[in-house]
């Protein structure tokens, strides 16, 4: 069994290119110093699972690379769910007014419209279960959602 890297060495000698290669990513040099710190997080869990299969350096780049990654889907995810104003369409139905009309709409919708994007704001279901459950891809669910909204929101202009 291989000794586990001195997490302090690790940290010294490679704080600096984790955090060049985060700059590189971001372009941003507050969010590459908080990537790069919670790439140092992330692997004081994993060192144990580190293989050697590449250079320590490269190993916290991809952890570094799939930080990133993660934290610009959470906000593309965030962005979509407010496209609409400060609250997105979900939230207005708690306009009573505004709610009668998305009903009415929303009813008249037709499927799989109509149960995807029940599912998805009242059922409060991930897109990945709203995808097993029509027995469809993940992407399917998510484009589905997608119409329904642009449909709901058309019957609203």
């Amino acid at each position: 069994m291989e000794a586990v890297p001195d997490m302090e060495e690790v940290y010294r000698l490679y704080f600096s290119p984790v955090y060049k290669y985060a700059l590189a990513l971001t372009g941003d040099e507050a969010l590459a110093e908080e990537l790069t710190q919670e790439t140092f997080f992330r692997s004081l869990t994993a060192i144990r699972d580190f293989r050697g299969d590449c250079q320590l350096r490269v190993w916290l780049c991809q952890i570094a690379r799939n930080l990133y990654i993660s934290r610009c889907r959470a906000e593309k995810r965030f962005a979509l769910e407010t496209e609409m104003g400060d609250g997105g369409i979900e939230e207005a139905f708690a306009d009573r007014d505004m709610a009668r009309r998305l009903h009415i709409r929303l009813h008249a919708l037709e499927e799989p419209y109509k149960e995807v994007f029940t599912l998805r704001v009242f059922g409060e279901l991930p897109f990945a279960e709203i995808a097993q459950l029509f027995g469809k891809s993940e992407s399917w669910a998510r484009v589905t959602y997608f119409r329904a909204r642009q449909k709901l929101k058309e019957g609203l202009a």
